[in-house]
């Protein structure tokens, strides 16, 4: 009955029960733009919220487990998306014309790891997960450290387009490499030199733990440490312990680089007693970091871990629908989100196991099959339209990745990917958040549909969270494919029931309390006119591009520019059809 309501009030909002449209929103007196937005105008958007809520609560009981990789959460969430993907009218559109490109990849579980670090002549036992916490990637059925000596790298950047190198040829080989999050000026006051050099408050890919990792790896290192802090990281220590030791992988080929052996992250104040034991402050070694003189420290130290890793052999699935254009069907614009969670851990206070994922991200799916719905119900695109469902984002982008590195449709002759991962439910916003302020064309296509909505663009609340490098648009804005995510944890909405301060409490409750937890659940009270707007925006996005001939590129300066360059020659030829 409440969704039904919901609905009626959607509808009387759009203006469609009596024919006269709201005011159009006022502007924050300090907004650049003018004071008055026109007015959204009246269409039958085709967009259900009792259908998005449906699909929602199905995705997110505990029938499907969490919606982990392999087993029965795997199994019912392919054939349940296959499913709405036929009854909203798609295509297949994976491989060897079915549904699904396969993924193949290991799974691995640490069991009940042992941990200590031996310094200044004691050891000292490291708790799993509350000191430390431990995963691996690699293809192995135990993961051991006979003290690995450790060294801390600062923010471990090698940046030669900055001028920036903490390793100064330091020889990682063998040893672990201990990390600061976030970029070298994330903390920087105003008046140091590095202030500005890598974004300021808005986090580069120099600042994601998966750079980090990855440089450990390139430098041999045997382990990798992130030492956590919650401003840095953009979540809680709760967040980094959800996996409980699990984690994934594709399968790697034959010549790739082979990922360090266990990587994870400390405890900022546990890092701190190693650095104050080696005869160094916490405090002042950051600000140390923070500068292009930094050297790498030897903690004098060596860390031990000994565990059996649980591995386990799997082929998942991301899961892909078409709609074929009827002028263009060679040219493609794509929209996608991530079908897995965190499937099954330990008990919470209320002895609930299941990490539905809910909100992150059922409620993109569930919004994403509303959009494909919406245009197989309509006139044929000229372009090709692909909705793709991608496995295993929550483990590092694995699905979206695999399928970038395996293309089924060529990048270059992509037009634009949008991705809905994450989106709110506590009610109609007055604004659109935008991700990646600067990187894209798309944001001034996003702009213009936001005004005709009656909303107006802020930038995202919390750069330094890099949300940019956080979602699956990520892999393939890498192959030079403009992209748009809408994600809510990207910043307070301006809600229009208690403004921007009813939408940081929103987002602080769901990021300090729910994301990737137990409580990331549906709920029959949710408000979903948010979320509906949010869906309407990107089907108008697609709408655009889909049936124009513009080819989004990126804006003068950003790092995906040269790649969309160098593929004009090829998108000319995707032009004819």
């Amino acid at each position: 009955m409440k969704i039904r309501l919901l609905t009626l009030a959607l509808i009387a909002l759009a203006g469609c029960a009596t024919g006269e449209l709201p005011p159009a929103p006022m502007l924050p007196a300090d907004h650049n733009d003018p004071p008055q937005l026109p007015a959204p105008v009246a269409d039958p958007s085709g967009i259900s919220a009792e259908r998005m809520s449906e699909i929602t609560r199905t995705l997110a009981s505990n029938e499907f487990q969490g919606r982990s990789m392999g087993g029965v959460g795997e199994e019912k969430t392919v054939a349940y998306l296959i499913q709405q993907f036929q009854a909203a009218g798609l295509e297949p559109g994976g491989e060897n014309g079915g549904w699904t490109q396969a993924v193949p990849m290991i799974r691995t579980k640490l069991n009940a790891p042992v941990i200590s670090v031996r310094q200044g002549g004691a050891t000292r036992p490291l708790r799993f997960p509350d000191d430390i916490y431990l995963s691996t990637v690699r293809d192995t059925q135990r993961a051991r450290l006979a003290g690995a000596p450790m060294v801390f790298v600062g923010y471990g950047v090698t940046a030669p387009e900055r001028g920036w190198d903490d390793f100064k040829g330091v020889d990682l080989k063998g040893k672990v490499a201990v990390f600061l999050v976030n970029d070298p000026d994330f903390e920087a006051a105003a008046g140091e030199p590095v202030a500005g050099t890598f974004g300021r408050e808005a986090m580069t890919y120099y600042g994601r733990w998966t750079y980090k990792f990855e440089e450990a790896a390139r430098r041999g290192a045997i382990a990798a440490l992130v030492v956590h802090d919650t401003a840095g990281a953009g979540y809680g220590w709760n967040v980094v312990q959800s996996a409980a030791g699990e984690n994934f992988n594709v399968v790697l080929g034959p010549g790739a680089r082979r990922p360090v052996l266990l990587q994870g992250w400390i405890q900022g104040p546990v890092f701190a007693d190693m650095l104050k034991a080696a005869g160094h402050d916490f405090e002042a070694v950051k600000k140390r970091a923070r500068t292009k003189a930094f050297r790498p420290i030897d903690l004098k130290a060596r860390l031990s871990a000994d565990s059996a890793v649980e591995l386990t052999r799997l082929t998942s699935r991301n899961v892909i629908g078409k709609l074929t254009g009827s002028r263009y069907p060679n040219e493609t614009v794509s929209y996608g989100g991530h079908w897995d969670a965190y499937g099954v851990g330990a008990p919470d206070a209320q002895g609930r196991t299941v990490r539905p994922g809910a909100a992150d991200d059922a409620l993109g799916l569930a919004a994403m099959i509303e959009v494909a719905r919406r245009f197989a119900n309509g006139s044929r695109p000229e372009r090709t339209l692909l909705f793709a469902a991608w496995t295993a984002e929550e483990r590092g982008l694995l699905g979206s990745e695999y399928y970038a590195s395996h293309p089924l449709y060529p990048h270059e002759t992509m037009v634009a990917n949008l991705t809905l991962d994450t989106l709110q439910w506590a009610g109609p916003v007055k604004d659109v958040v935008l991700i990646g302020k600067g990187k894209s064309e798309l944001e001034d296509l996003l702009a213009e549909e936001a005004r005709a909505q009656g909303r107006y663009v802020t930038p995202e609340g919390h750069p330094e969270r890099g949300l940019f490098f956080r979602a699956d648009h990520f892999s393939l804005a890498k192959r030079g494919v403009p992209v748009l995510l809408n994600m809510a944890l990207a910043g307070a909405y301006d809600l229009r029931d208690g403004g921007r301060e009813a939408g940081e409490k929103w987002l602080s409750d769901f990021t300090g309390a729910c994301y990737h937890q137990t409580c990331d659940a549906w709920s029959p009270s949710w408000n979903l006119a948010g979320a509906v707007q949010e869906t309407e925006l990107f089907y108008a996005i697609g709408a655009r591009l889909a049936n124009g001939r513009a080819w989004p590129g990126w804006k003068q300066g950003s790092e995906f520019g040269k790649v969309r360059e160098e593929s004009a020659g090829r998108r000319a030829g995707g032009e004819r059809g």
